[in-house]
């Protein structure tokens, strides 16, 4: 029997490569599977190694979020871009998917899209977490729109995202959101994590979490913090995630205020069954960041009903119920982030429910659990468009 399912097919980076754009399609493409046929082109090579900052592209996870893909796609091949486009007008789907989210790839994108039938081509559509990266300069910018004009609607994962769209192109911009990422609870943690830090249990334990870049205020936060440890003896740090920069700097600010014993980096990518015990160590997880759409890191923290203290960029602001879910600081400035982690001790003591107000949050607030219906809206709008 025929599959009379919706065939959608989403080009984008997939298992076994990492990062926050394979974790996201996973979720999506796991969401969207009831109501639609799923078929994800996933990349034969992602980046070059040399233009790659980490260590490793691929996720090394014990539990990998691996949804069924073909990887057909070489980022720099045009022979493959050729051999994709060639698989997907085999396919024939209702819709095609691209995700975006950085500028490097608006070559391959824009050559497999030339080489579509022309009846696929008024199917495009891309996803969009971020329109220009944070880091973005002039060709950035004129490679996002090479790319982006291609498409006939639009999904935003933000109203930041939603509004920057429109003011670029006069096009059909539909909204949904990241998911909140609870997978990461495994419930396999030993009740004394938290010793194993070395953290009593009357500590308060900020984390840091997530790939280091100048845009995510890190030396904000550690001046910010060093300027609290010298009136509160009581608090910590935890920063986890691969510095994709010279670490010096960071580990210089923390050997000026002598607060190397309050401070522990670990410099490396975290795993999937790794992420669960730096959160149930923590007490709160700070995002001091200069710039932002959304963050994937407040939806993991969420998920582990983890209050969390944020700058207020982009959406961060607008998900975040200020003294509910966590706190909201006015700007990305030392003194500013200092004072959003002092409003959060103080709250604590003063009993809080905080996790008792993101389960609230997630269930009554959040919506990606409506993406099917956005979906189906995006497939009506394609064949109306014609």
């Amino acid at each position: 029997m025929m599959n009379s399912k919706p065939k959608i097919l989403i080009v984008g980076p997939a298992y076994p490569y990492r990062n926050g754009p394979s974790v996201y399609l996973y979720h999506l493409c796991k969401q969207l599977s009831p109501d639609f046929e799923m078929v994800v082109v996933n990349y034969s090579m992602l980046y070059p190694n040399f233009l790659f900052p980490g260590k490793t592209q691929y996720d090394e996870s014990k539990d990998a979020l691996a949804f069924p893909n073909v990887r057909l796609v070489n980022s720099l091949n045009p022979v493959s871009w050729v051999n994709t486009a060639r698989y997907i007008n085999k396919q024939q789907p209702d819709m095609i998917v691209f995700d975006w989210w950085h500028p490097f790839f608006a070559p391959c994108h824009t050559g497999i899209i030339s080489f579509l039938k022309k009846s696929l081509k008024r199917k495009v559509v891309y996803l969009t977490e971020n329109v220009i990266s944070h880091e973005a300069n002039k060709t950035d910018k004129a490679l996002t729109r090479l790319a982006l004009k291609n498409a006939n609607c639009f999904l935003a994962l933000s109203d930041a995202v939603k509004k920057h769209l429109e003011s670029m192109f006069d096009k059909r911009v539909f909204r949904s959101e990241l998911p909140i990422y609870d997978f990461y609870r495994l419930s396999k943690q030993e009740e004394n994590v938290r010793a194993s830090f070395g953290f009593s249990d009357t500590d308060n334990v900020f984390l840091f979490f997530g790939l280091v870049r100048r845009y995510k205020g890190l030396d904000l936060l550690l001046e910010a913090f060093a300027e609290l440890a010298k009136q509160d003896a009581s608090v910590k740090l935890l920063v986890v995630g691969e510095f994709y920069e010279d670490i010096k700097p960071y580990t210089d600010i923390i050997e000026k205020h002598d607060i190397s014993d309050k401070v522990i980096v670990e410099n490396r990518y975290i795993s999937n069954d790794e992420v669960e015990r730096y959160m149930m160590a923590c007490d709160a997880v700070v995002l001091p960041y200069r710039s932002a759409t959304q963050s994937g890191i407040l939806n993991v923290a969420y998920g582990f009903y983890k209050p969390v203290i944020v700058t207020n960029v982009g959406e961060l602001g607008s998900l975040v119920d200020e003294g509910e879910t966590g706190h909201i600081v006015a700007k990305p400035d030392v003194a500013d982030i200092k004072e959003g982690m002092q409003r959060y001790l103080q709250s604590k003591k003063n009993g809080t429910d905080y996790a008792g107000h993101i389960k609230h949050y997630i269930t009554h607030k959040h919506s990606f659990k409506d993406v099917n219906g956005v979906f189906k809206n995006m497939l009506e709008y394609l064949r109306t468009k014609g």
